[in-house]
């Protein structure tokens, strides 16, 4: 085992949902979630979350986020 500290990963969360109201933020139905996944890495939850919302842009009440998991899970770091 080295001594030297591993890379951080700043684990970053994509999902998605469709809303009560395209200009708000409540869920219809929070079963209904599509949990894309958690990723390692910012670029990576970006390239998911653009992914997930083309296939969706017909939907105006659709929407999907990128949550910075590391940030809940370390919030004294940034």
């Amino acid at each position: 085992m080295s001594d030297e500290p591993r890379d951080k990963q700043l684990l970053h969360l994509v999902f998605g949902g469709e809303l009560e109201s395209p200009d708000g933020l409540r869920f219809r139905d929070l079963e209904a979630l599509d949990i894309v996944g958690i990723y390692p890495d910012y670029a990576s939850a970006v390239a998911a979350w653009k992914a997930k919302a083309q296939m969706t842009v017909d939907n105006a009440h659709m929407r999907y986020f990128v949550v910075h998991l590391h940030r809940l899970l370390e919030p004294d770091q940034q």
